[in-house]
C-alpha cells in the first residue's frame, strides 16, 4: 500500500478534500506548503500537488520535488499549472466552458485513450473524469496518455521516462470542485483515483 503525502496549502477546497472529508483516510501525511522545503519525504511513496497550489511557494519546491521523483518516487498534480515546471511540460491554454452540457447534442470532447488501464478498468470511468476542461498538455511520445480530447491533446497522462520516478498530470481539478461543494463527477472522480493511488497499478 502506497502512502501519499498532499502539499497542503490550508485553503478552504484543500481543507475539506484532504482533511475532513471521507477521501482523508487515503491521506498518510498533509505537509504544508510553506514547510516542504525543511520537510523530510522519507516513508512516503506519492507526493500530491493539488490544483490551485501557491505558485510562489511551488516555484520554491520545484528542485526537491523534482529530486523526489529522481529518487523513484510518484508525483501527482491536479489542475492547470500556472508556471513551467514539469518534466517535457508543453502546456496548451483553452477557454474553459463551463456549460458544455447544456448545449444541443453536447458532448464534452473527451476520449478514454487507454481504456484497458487499470484506473479505468477497475476505479474510474470516463463520466468520473468528465466535467469541464482546463486546456491540454502535449507529452513526449513516451508517456501514456489516460483521458484526450478528440484531437488528440492530453487531459491525464503518466510520464515513466523523463525522470527516474513516475509523475501522472492532469488538467482535471477534482479536489477544487469538490472542496467547493459542487460538481457531482469529481466525487466520483477522487472515489476511484485515491483508491487506485494507493494499491492499483500505475
Amino acid at each position: 500500500m502506497r502512502k501519499i503525502a498532499v502539499v497542503y496549502g490550508g485553503s478552504s477546497h484543500h481543507h475539506r478534500t484532504y482533511k475532513t472529508s471521507e477521501f482523508a483516510k487515503y491521506i498518510h501525511r498533509l505537509i504544508p506548503i510553506r514547510e516542504l522545503e525543511t520537510a523530510s519525504l522519507e516513508g512516503v511513496d506519492v507526493l500530491l500537488v493539488p490544483s490551485q497550489t501557491h505558485l510562489g511557494l511551488l516555484e520554491k519546491n520545484v528542485a526537491k520535488i523534482h529530486e523526489f521523483a529522481n529518487e523513484g518516487g510518484t508525483v501527482v498534480t491536479f489542475g492547470p499549472q500556472g508556471i513551467d515546471w514539469l518534466p517535457s511540460h508543453k502546456w496548451e491554454f483553452r477557454p474553459t466552458n463551463f456549460w458544455w452540457w447544456l448545449e444541443k447534442d453536447a458532448k464534452s470532447g473527451l476520449v478514454l485513450a487507454a481504456p484497458e488501464h487499470d484506473l479505468f478498468t477497475n476505479y474510474l470511468t470516463l463520466a468520473d473524469a468528465t466535467w469541464h476542461q482546463h486546456g491540454v498538455y502535449w507529452p513526449p511520445e513516451h508517456c501514456e496518455v489516460l483521458v484526450s480530447t478528440d484531437d488528440g491533446g492530453a487531459v491525464l497522462y503518466i510520464d515513466k521516462e523523463s525522470t527516474k520516478g513516475t509523475w501522472i498530470n492532469t488538467t482535471l481539478d477534482p479536489d477544487f470542485h469538490y472542496g467547493s461543494y459542487f460538481m457531482p463527477a469529481t466525487e466520483r472522480f477522487l472515489r476511484g483515483f485515491l483508491p487506485w493511488l494507493v494499491e492499483g497499478q500505475l
